[in-house]
């Protein structure tokens, strides 16, 4: 049998968190699409690359993929057989974006690609994470649906 899973919800789901465990219970390849579509410093691949990059990765014939670019879902939802939506509370949301972005700007943990959280970035920046939540929740809600 043959794992083609994407797992797509608002930020701070916890898409990554059950998409690793999945892969790692299924021994199968985890795809990030954060870790494909941000480069150095957080500058965003080009459309036709970051395609390139999801249609390459998300060729084999087993893998669990976790985000939710619109411009990719396209190529992931046409090879999936498996699409697990993640859908929590506002509250709830902001509580774990909130705590990550705590944890991984205080340890200064890379994301992908040479990508970190900052407190600036996280908390005082108009990039902030924390301002994406507010801004995407109820669309990413509907947009699912």
């Amino acid at each position: 049998m043959n794992y083609r899973i994407a797992v797509v919800g608002t930020a701070g789901a916890g898409k990554t968190t059950l998409a690793q465990a999945i892969a790692e219970t299924l021994q199968i390849p985890h795809i990030e699409l954060d870790a494909l579509f941000w480069q150095p410093d957080w500058r965003p691949s080009e459309t036709g690359e970051f395609w390139a990059k999801v249609a390459a990765a998300t060729a084999g014939e087993d893998w669990i993929v976790d985000g939710n670019y619109l411009r990719a879902r396209l190529i992931v939802w046409e090879r999936a057989t498996v699409v697990v939506w993640l859908n929590y509370s506002l509250p709830l949301i902001l509580w774990r974006v909130v705590r990550r972005t705590v944890v991984r700007s205080w340890r200064q943990q890379e994301l992908w690609n040479g990508c970190y959280e900052t407190f600036q970035k996280g908390f005082w920046s108009r990039d902030s994470i924390i301002l994406w939540v507010l801004k995407t929740y109820h669309q990413n809600r509907r947009s699912r649906s």
